[in-house]
């Protein structure tokens, strides 16, 4: 068969559009070709590095024609590792794949009436580079030095980093200095090999109001030998790290965080001010990583909700209940839910401290606490949903059609399941807008906020 393709080959190759994930989309003798690095409009040269039996996988080897969109990356790691697939592409021109993304999403799973949504033009960031409060990088010994980075695509080579385009340069200086401290003290570091070692992961989170720095170590074990001088190491060149956590992994699994975390030095939370309230943050508490731009998203939600002072409010996968707090003076009562006990202490610590006295936040999914406090008899006005990537869980969808509340709003991070889930809701809900939001430029990723009236 002279029409089968092997790894390696290289074919000129014109390209149609960017799929979801920002790699450019063409077709090869009529089979669908996913080209990472191209853009819509380019000739480019494609070397195929995956064959499958549906599609084949390549990357660009050089632009023949290129795109007017195309500019020079943003970073001089791009393509070499993830997190700036787009940083070749123009600003507007990523604003405009983002629209594109949620269209994309729903062609594929066709709700009801998709096909005359208001999807609105995405709105831009205002800061397109250095814009992320939290870095949770690997750390592993490479060449006798301690290095902390991403991995390469689809690998396990660590590529170190000293400073990236979207992190905000704090994170990293404290990164880069920490593996510093670790190498001069002689910690030592996870193998992943060998499955031996301590200090496996570094999470670092910044405060864009206060400037504190918040510092996790993911350690293979409860031991962490030279804690002292580590300790006093950290004080002496970090000062504005207030916080030192170790969280204890020790499992073999993708999962970043165990279950056990110990303070070590300073204090148990930052505090961030968001919409004029104060946000205490323990470490593993969900926060938006784009300060500049959380205030937009949540700004945007809230317009859509347009809530009354005499409606209940339930906020859902609530976190540290940043979105229902802010929302608090507009309602008559806020009940939110939130998986991690550590985030809803802190939003109902972040009440407290915000003298905010009519929100309630308890521990449980979604799918459970929801259908609960209906069967309670609690009958919520509205309700406003920011479900993680996995999007809602059936359950949810199901006790929010039999509660249908008059207002209802979903922040979604994943047009995908979006998509998947509208399918459902459109049964009690007709969308009136999808207003698309940039909280990660240089990336494929897309946040959306939809406003639903109900049927």
């Amino acid at each position: 068969m002279e029409n089968t393709v092997t790894v390696g080959q290289r074919f000129p190759l014109t390209i149609k559009r960017l799929d979801i994930n920002g790699a450019g989309i063409g077709y090869y003798k009529r089979k669908i070709t996913f080209v990472t690095g191209a853009l819509p409009g380019e000739v480019v040269v494609a070397e195929v590095t995956a064959v499958h039996e549906r599609y084949l996988e390549a990357l660009t080897h050089r632009v023949k024609s290129p795109s007017k969109d195309r500019i020079p990356p943003v970073d001089p790691l791009f393509g070499t590792v993830g997190g700036i697939e787009l940083g070749h592409l123009a600003y507007p021109a990523q604003l405009a794949f983002k629209r594109d993304v949620v269209a994309q999403s729903l062609a594929k799973y066709k709700p009801a009436g998709w096909q005359h949504y208001d999807l609105r033009p995405t709105i831009a960031a205002p800061e397109q580079l250095h814009y992320r409060n939290k870095a949770q990088f690997p750390v592993r010994e490479v060449d006798g030095h301690v290095v902390a980075g991403l991995y390469a695509p689809q690998s396990h080579k660590l590529v170190p980093l000293t400073t990236f385009a979207t992190q905000m340069p704090t994170t990293m200086r404290v990164i880069t200095t920490l593996c510093g401290i670790l190498e001069e003290l002689k910690v030592p570091i996870y193998d992943e090999k060998r499955n031996s070692g301590i200090v496996k992961t570094l999470v670092v989170r910044e405060s864009r109001s206060t400037g504190e720095v918040q510092l996790t170590l993911i350690t293979h074990t409860a031991k962490l030998p030279h804690q002292a001088q580590l300790l006093a190491a950290i004080a002496a060149t970090l000062p504005e790290v207030v916080t030192v956590m170790q969280n204890v992994n020790a499992a073999q699994t993708s999962l970043v965080w165990g279950q056990d975390s110990t303070l070590l030095a300073g204090k148990p939370t930052i505090t961030e001010r968001l919409l004029g309230l104060d946000f205490a943050l323990s470490p593993q508490a969900f926060l938006q990583l784009n300060p500049s731009q959380t205030p937009t998203l949540y700004e945007t939600a809230l317009a859509a909700l347009d809530l009354k002072p005499d409606e209940t409010l339930v906020d859902a996968y609530a976190g540290i209940g940043t979105i229902g707090l802010s929302l608090a003076a507009h309602a008559k009562a806020v009940r939110g839910m939130d998986t991690v006990p550590a985030a809803v202490a802190d939003a109902n610590q972040n009440a407290t401290a915000n003298g905010i006295t009519n929100t309630h936040y308890e521990v449980g999914t979604a799918e459970t606490v929801f259908p609960k406090w209906l069967r309670e008899g609690f009958k919520p006005d509205a309700v406003i949903v920011d479900p993680p990537r996995a999007g809602l869980e059936p359950a949810f969808i199901k006790a929010l059609l039999t509660a249908r509340p008059k207002k209802f709003v979903y922040i979604s991070c994943n047009p995908s399941t979006l998509a998947r889930d509208l399918v459902k809701l459109t049964a009690g809900y007709r969308v009136d807008y999808i207003q698309s939001i940039d909280m990660f430029p240089q990336t494929a990723r897309c946040e959306a906020v939809v406003k639903f009236t109900r049927r």
